[in-house]
């Protein structure tokens, strides 16, 4: 039976839009019995094709097509070694820049190898013509397509090579070549000139098997018999074996087993007094564990995540307290590879591992995001260049990402593209089908002319196919052997082996694949505590605090958390201020409680916590489970304890219960349901109890959490909070060098930083670093903060300062620094981010004198003292007149924030008089909350409405960040008069997440019309009593808020008049009291 043999999935990225799931499927339903996958180069889908083909009863033939210089092969796998051959070749063609296939002929016997008609073939060296000779190669025709290189290769070499039918398929479907066309569009980056083929049916599709047929009396029969033939010599069948431990080398002559118990008992005897009363409990649990991990043939395991964490230890990185069920284990306690106690928390050894549930351990890893690729290198420089591998990842064409590419295939206009971004803004689903059902303004746009419609539907083919690769985030792989014998690798971007295999398919051929995530918050961390060693001559062992510490846990309560692991959002600082944690526990419990699941939990764990509603326990046995969590069963080891305890399980057997009804597998629930009840009673207990408490864990215990992860997690997030309170400025400097490039969290914490009374500094010449430093105890922003500052100059700059000293003035700067930098974008950026404020604190005069500084220096050169001669006789034409206010503005483009002062604080007292927020505490509010909000006005857009009517669309901004503003037309009509650029404006109106971080305006008016001013009003010695009626019922005919406060000279007194002669603030009544008491008697302020 024929099948055809040049078949491109997706993975020969943005090539095809043949779906490998899809293709097995349609194969079966047009009844192939033999199936063949040949992507370019590469055989990223090789796993996910063969195992799609075995279960649908298809035999999977896995080929490649190899393309390089003019060369164009197509080789498929005879049988297993010719699979192993491939997986040689396709990594050789993806690491040697020089790759040819003549130096692969060991690899070929156990291959097919077809010559697709190329140029090349018309110059082939010798060498490759004896190669694919003696491997008895074919010759690829394809009859739909023109045969000239095809007969000119033909007559060249005449009957070496066989005819066989090559037929290329890369899409499913006859219609699909124009979507597939689009995708090729994409990634070469070609824009489409006309869609009048749009309808037009292709020909690399997959036909029938009677389209393929070719009869006897003709010309392709041979070839076609060939193709038929060829499908039978070929039948691959794959293994999947365990995973292969690689075996750690101890260097002391001892079994791996040996070694680790030795290394578990250095460790218990650092971490536990040998005098404790408690030191027999855990030899104990550690000589149990060890059996298990022996027992089950994981001691190397161990050794190799020891040997990370160790190396880690002694070169100062810092790894997290511990990631997962990994943190429930005592042996990885001992081995320092996590920081968790786990008998003080009362964590589970069986929940990480067990011998009733045969799976590998998985300990992950945290490590600081910028200390990963140390670890790495480690790992690669001692296993070896082909032992050590990252885990490739592929990005796919999402929703908006498709779209937006085909979109710009399309030529469309900015316009155009920015009406789809719109609309797709609003759209809370994640595909096209979905959106296109809910989103009337979607079906719109769509429906609104035929290109639209055109490209949706291109879109809506190709959307979730893969664009591009990447490297996986967390994953490495290691073995013993090549791994080139196991898997296809590519070289990745760092010069580290880059596997073909994504996550899945590498654990399913047994290798071991281990996840080391690097952290930002690891990062801060660390950051931070190096800030502390090296400022507040302290040093501070962040896995010694006390995890109960007064402070800190205020933090908590009052839910200032910015920046803290795991706690940053607004939802779980709610429940926080709710939940008032008062202990490390409720720490836990919150950072548990709050995932989609045990949500459901959160209200009746703060009634409880706060006595607003009494505990009750299923069964008073159950209070010491259940006490620490108020009754309510929050973690997945509860369970377990319960199912122990009353129910007699084994942890074993427990743990098996908890993975029933973590994935809700109602049948194996319903038959532990009986066991437990039988153990129940063998304890005592009666079957109502029984029947009782296991309702109870099949309630709460379907949305447990893990505790072990939960507390280790806690424990970091925990160690960066008690930083934030005790060294706040070290906290504020590492978070905010941790981000920088993000303005919006640089303004978020330079702001909470000055809530906090902690001084912050601009960037200044002689003193600023390339980051945020400490200064004064403060913080004083660094260089590489400056918008457009190039980090060479900003490194002459240091250079410069170190050889000779601190700048003495704008002059000495311009003189000292290379002239190719003394340019005017680079000078205006630290003259307005206030750089220069220490030796030139008039930044509009540094401004203004900056064009004739320039001019005279490449005049005469840099000779200072000339320049500072000149310096008085610069030309008045040349200089740059700038306001306060474009200062202002100035230092906010260049710092991304206004430093020295923002236009709103003009009016900071207003603040806690009307209530206000400032935009970053938004963030902490749920949609539909009311706010009052006062902002400068930064751009108002006016539109029209299908009615008519006039709204707006504004951007307003304060101190901390910026907000969208919508205004409907009912409020516009009323407040429009106010909304002009530059503006300070007070309003009141709902949040509305929906539309992004918006307002919906109810209200808002001129932060002016809020001043309260005072009238003074002076009375001269002659004014008499009938003057003075005459001036208090002038004061009374005008009733408002503002005070009154009238000088008699007459009598030396000065008095607040009362509420009922105080005024409203106008003009009319300023003109009748100048009349009355003379213009030099009356002040307004």
């Amino acid at each position: 039976m024929f099948a055809p043999l040049q078949v491109f999935s997706s993975y020969s990225l943005l090539k095809s839009s043949v779906r490998i799931k899809e293709y097995v499927k349609r194969g079966q339903e047009l009844g192939y019995t033999d199936l063949v996958l040949t992507d370019i180069n590469t055989m990223y889908g090789a796993i996910e094709f063969y195992q799609e083909c075995i279960k649908r009863n298809i035999n999977p033939i896995i080929g490649l097509t190899l393309k390089y210089q003019d060369f164009e092969f197509v080789l498929l796998a005879k049988n297993y070694q010719g699979y192993k051959s491939l997986l040689r070749i396709s990594s050789n063609r993806m690491i040697e820049d020089d790759f040819t296939l003549e130096n692969y002929h060991a690899e070929l016997n156990d291959l097919v190898i077809i010559i697709k008609p190329t140029i090349g073939m018309l110059y082939a060296s010798q060498q490759l013509i004896a190669t694919l000779q003696n491997n008895n190669a074919y010759l690829g025709i394809d009859p739909s397509e023109e045969l000239n290189l095809y007969q000119g290769i033909k007559d060249k070499f005449g009957s070496t090579f066989k005819n066989i039918l090559l037929t290329p398929i890369n899409y499913l479907n006859p219609y699909d070549a124009f979507a597939t066309k689009i995708l090729e569009y994409i990634g070469i980056g070609t824009k489409l000139t006309s869609f009048r083929d749009y309808t037009k049916p292709g020909k690399n599709y997959l036909k029938t098997l009677e389209e393929y047929e070719i009869q006897p009396e003709s010309e392709f029969y041979s070839a076609y018999q060939n193709a038929c033939n060829l499908l039978n010599e070929c039948s691959l069948i794959l293994e999947f074996p365990p995973t292969q431990l690689p075996k750690y080398q101890n260097g002391d002559n001892l079994s791996s087993e040996e070694y680790l118990k030795r290394l578990c008992f250095e460790g218990l005897n650092q971490r536990i007094s040998q005098t404790s009363a408690e030191y027999q409990n855990y030899v104990d649990r550690l000589n149990a564990e060890l059996a298990v991990i022996f027992n089950m043939g994981f001691a190397d395991y161990f050794l190799i995540v020891w040997d990370v964490t160790n190396y880690a230890h002694n070169h100062d990185i810092l790894i997290g307290p511990g990631r997962g069920s990994a943190a429930g284990s005592l042996v990885s306690y001992c081995l320092y590879i996590t920081d968790v106690d786990p008998i003080k928390y009362d964590l589970i050894f069986e929940r990480f591992l067990n011998d009733q549930r045969a799976q590998m351990p998985d300990i992950d890893l945290d490590i600081p995001d910028l200390k990963r690729d140390q670890i790495i290198k480690y790992l690669h420089d001692k296993y070896g260049h082909n032992h050590v591998s990252q885990i490739i990842t592929f990005g796919t064409l999402k929703m908006k990402q498709v779209l937006r590419d085909v979109s710009r295939v399309f030529g469309l206009t900015d316009a155009e593209l920015k009406n789809w971004n719109v609309v797709l803004s609003n759209i809370k689903v994640d595909n096209l089908k979905d959106a296109f059902e809910q989103s009337l303004s979607l079906r719109n746009l769509v429906n609104d002319d035929e290109k639209n419609r055109i490209i949706f539907e291109v879109s809506s083919t190709l959307e979730g196919l893969p664009r591009h690769y990447s490297t996986h985030a967390a994953g490495i792989l290691l073995s013993d052997d090549d791994l080139i014998d196991h898997i296809p690798v590519q070289l990745g971007s760092d010069g580290i082996l880059l596997s073909q295999f994504a996550k899945n398919e590498v654990e399913q051929v047994g290798l071991l694949k281990m996840d080391f995530l690097g952290l930002k918050n690891l990062t801060i961390l660390e950051n931070a505590l190096k800030i502390i060693a090296n400022n507040y001559k302290e040093s501070v062992d962040i896995s010694q605090i006390d995890l109960n510490d007064p402070k800190t846990l205020k933090l908590y309560q009052e839910a200032l958390t910015n920046g803290v692991f795991q706690f940053e959002s607004g939802g779980i600082k709610n429940v926080l201020k709710n939940v008032h944690p008062t202990s490390f526990d409720d720490v836990v419990a919150v950072n548990a409680l709050y995932r989609p699941g045990p949500q459901k939990n959160i209200p009746v764990f703060i009634t409880r916590k706060n006595n607003s509603q009494s505990i009750i326990y299923p069964a008073p046995e159950l209070e010491e489970i259940l006490k620490s969590t108020y009754g309510v069963m929050v973690y997945q080891e509860q369970v377990m304890q319960v199912a122990s305890k009353m129910g007699g399980f084994t942890l074993g057997e427990a743990d098996l219960l908890r993975r029933a009804m973590s994935k809700k597998n109602h049948e194996l629930i319903t038959g532990m349901k009986l066991k437990f009840i039988q153990g129940a009673k063998k304890k005592g207990y009666s079957e109502q109890v029984a029947e009782k408490v296991y309702s109870y864990i099949a309630e709460f215990g379907d949305y447990g959490f893990n505790k072990s992860h939960a507390l280790a997690y806690s424990k970091m997030s925990f160690e960066l909070a008690y930083i934030k309170v005790h060294y706040p400025a070290a906290f504020y400097i590492s978070v905010l060098n941790s981000n920088l490039g993000n303005t919006n969290k640089i303004k978020e914490f330079i702001t909470e930083a000055k809530h906090r009374q902690i001084s912050v500094y601009g960037p200044d010449i002689n003193y600023g670093r390339g980051y945020f430093s400490i200064w004064k105890k403060g913080i004083m922003f660094g260089l590489s903060a400056i918008k457009s500052l190039r980090r060479d100059f900003i490194k002459i700059i240091f250079e410069e300062r170190r050889k000779n000293g601190k700048f003495n003035s704008l002059n000495d700067f311009i003189v000292r620094i290379p002239q190719k930098y003394i340019k005017q974008e680079y000078l205006e950026a630290l003259i307005f981010s206030g750089a220069f404020d220490s030796i030139a604190q008039d930044r509009k005069k540094a401004i203004s004198q900056l064009p004739g500084l320039i001019n005279n220096m490449n005049l005469i050169g840099k000779n200072q003292e000339l320049l500072d001669i000149l310096q008085p006789k610069t030309n008045k034409s040349n200089e740059i007149i700038v306001t306060d206010e474009e200062c202002l503005e100035k230092e906010n483009y260049y710092l991304g924030m206004y430093l020295s002062k923002h236009p709103t604080e003009k009016y900071a007292n207003l603040f806690n008089q009307l209530n206000l927020l400032n935009v970053s505490q938004v963030n902490d509010f749920t949609d539909k909350s009311k706010v009052n909000l006062m902002l400068r006005i930064k751009s108002i857009r006016i539109i029209r409405t299908k009615k008519g009517t006039q709204m707006a669309f504004c951007v307003g901004d304060d101190y901390t960040d910026s907000i969208n503003l919508t205004i409907f037309p009912d409020v516009f009509k009323k407040v429009s008069s106010k909304l002009s650029e530059g503006n300070i404006i007070i309003l009141s109106g709902q949040l509305d997440f929906s539309r992004g971080k918006t307002v919906i305006v109810n209200d808002c008016k001129l932060a002016q019309e809020y001043i309260q001013k005072t009238y003074y009003i002076r009375l001269q010695p002659d004014v008499d009593i009938p003057e003075k009626k005459k001036i208090l019922q002038l004061l009374k005919e005008n009733p408002g808020n503002c005070p009154v406060i009238m000088y008699d000279m007459k009598t030396g007194q000065n008095k607040k008049l009362s509420a009922k002669y105080w005024v409203n603030d106008n003009a009319v009544l300023q003109a009748s009291l100048n009349k009355l008491l003379g213009s030099q008697n009356l002040i307004v302020k």
